[in-house]
């Protein structure tokens, strides 16, 4: 694919009429491309070939008027202005799919869909009862859950690419709103005897990069002064099984261990700082989908989960009895 940037041209009818008469395929196609910073990639995401993904990206190029990507190695790399148009490109396409879904929930009020992404401390502990006893309700809902690490979730949302977010604190000033919140210690497990947690001398296990459990891990290490080595295990079941096999020690959420911990297999170990409450926050949009709302009503009526007293940038909309869940209108 060329990397030589198209002819600008002039800001005439037929140029503004060749950009907007751009396709949701070929922006789809544009952001695998983006995210993937690969052609090969991008092809086998969308099951298309590698041609019909050059030929997509290319067209989409001369509409725009601009050079969006440009060859770096075996991949490919945005431009500045393909950095800029990517940005504008998720979120329109969020919002498309954020658009068909409302539809749906107003045409179709108990067969819409749920999209939900969390971190998979939470997804694996708290989602599945959840989840399922929502859908015992509405059993004719489809459910879309994305598990990823805390910096991917608020993108997912933010992009209005799922409906909710389940995961730490939310970042400031993102406009977010908090629905309800679920109390959460973190706590540093060690297989029993593991006394050298204390005198530096064991390893440390870390989940993968852009975790907010590997940040506030690494955050404790450096209070400490903890020049122990650190392991990258990758992922929330990684750590635990480590940790259980004696392979170092780690933080985690103290639920997620419950069956570890009552079994022997893994001991708190008390560090200064420790424990940590972190609680879980239900977050989304200022306007819910209805589809939305009416989850977080069941997730309020579980009684583990509590509305918080204040979220910014506001208070959440007043939300409906769990009895009404089932016959909920769609507005």
């Amino acid at each position: 694919m060329s990397s030589d940037s198209p002819p600008l041209g002039s800001l005439s009818r037929a140029r503004r009429n060749s950009v907007l008469a751009v396709t949701a395929g070929q922006l789809r196609t544009f952001a695998a491309v983006a995210e993937l910073g690969s052609v090969r990639a991008g092809a086998e995401q969308l099951n298309v070939t590698e041609s019909a993904v050059s030929a997509s990206v290319a067209s989409l190029q001369r509409q725009i008027g601009a050079a969006l990507i440009e060859r770096a190695g075996r991949g490919v790399r945005l431009t500045p202005a393909g950095v800029r148009y990517a940005e504008r490109v998720r979120h329109l396409l969020g919002e498309l799919e954020a658009a068909a879904m409302a539809a749906l929930g107003e045409a179709s009020p108990d067969r819409g869909w749920l999209r939900i992404a969390a971190v998979s401390s939470v997804a694996e502990v708290h989602l599945p009862d959840l989840l399922a006893g929502f859908r015992g309700l509405l059993p004719d809902v489809g459910v879309e859950l994305e598990v990823a690490p805390r910096n991917r979730v608020w993108s997912r949302l933010r992009g209005h690419h799922v409906d909710l977010a389940v995961a730490g604190r939310p970042p400031l000033d993102s406009g977010m709103v908090t629905y309800a919140v679920h109390a959460n210690d973190l706590v540093i497990v060690a297989t029993p005897g593991r006394h050298g947690v204390r005198g530096h001398e064991t390893a440390w296990l870390l989940r993968e990069p852009g975790s907010g459990m590997r940040a506030t891990l690494e955050s404790i290490l450096h209070s400490l002064g903890n020049d122990a080595p650190c392991l990258t295990l990758g992922s929330h079941g990684a750590v635990i099984a480590g940790a259980v096999a004696g392979l170092g020690a780690t933080l985690v959420a103290r639920e997620t261990v419950v069956s570890e911990l009552a079994g022997g297999r893994l001991v708190e170990v008390p560090l200064p700082g420790t424990p940590l409450s972190r609680p879980f926050h239900l977050v989304g949009q200022l306007d819910l989908p209805p589809m939305a709302r009416r989850f977080v009503d069941h997730v309020l009526a579980s009684g583990e989960w509590r509305s918080p007293s204040v979220s910014a940038p506001g208070r959440p909309t007043p939300l409906r009895r769990v009895a009404d869940l089932a016959t909920l209108p769609s507005q």
